[in-house]
């Protein structure tokens, strides 16, 4: 089997943040898409996120993607500092449960965009799939596999609301 291109990269604000937000590559591997994780803080590594935005395209990179807590400025480094496209994961914290990273995030100046994603469970998956989103528009076979996605979530609600009016006329 052929090496995947690694094309969306993931940094993380702290190796903690993580198993936090792993959906986000379970996502890309469930479409077969290589990607990269790094551990850089924005705070604590700057020249090193800047550094990573400048070369990400060069790099082939085509999505980035940041997760980070409180302070949430890793997002908004990587975009100052990048031409590709950057999804935030705001990260849950201890002390607001994750609304001061979102609030960080979605307070990005003009001209400086940062898609963000919630900071439930959902959130690392919806940015996993947002990076698939946006490769599929130069990949026919990516934009397969998405529809192909989309038809079983059809197909699944389906199932659950056969199953509840089962259920519901067994109880009558």
């Amino acid at each position: 089997m052929a090496e995947q291109v690694t094309l969306v990269g993931i940094v993380v604000g702290s190796a903690n943040d993580w198993p936090k937000v792993q959906g986000v590559a379970e996502v890309l591997e469930q479409f077969g898409v290589g990607y990269e994780v790094s551990v850089l803080s924005a705070h604590r590594t700057p020249v090193e996120v800047a550094e990573y935005g400048r070369q990400a395209a060069q790099r082939g990179l085509k999505v980035l993607i940041a997760a980070a807590g409180g302070a949430a400025h890793l997002a908004g480094v990587l975009a100052a500092h990048t031409i590709l496209p950057v999804i935030g994961i705001p990260v849950p914290t201890e002390m607001a449960g994750g609304l001061d990273s979102l609030l960080s995030m979605v307070q990005m100046p003009g001209d400086v965009p940062v898609a963000v994603v919630g900071t439930n469970a959902g959130g690392p998956r919806n940015a996993g799939l947002l990076a698939v989103q946006i490769l599929a528009l130069s990949q026919p076979a990516l934009q397969e596999k998405l529809l192909q996605f989309k038809q079983k979530l059809v197909e699944k609600v389906h199932a659950a609301h056969a199953s509840l009016q089962a259920q519901r006329s067994r109880q009558t």
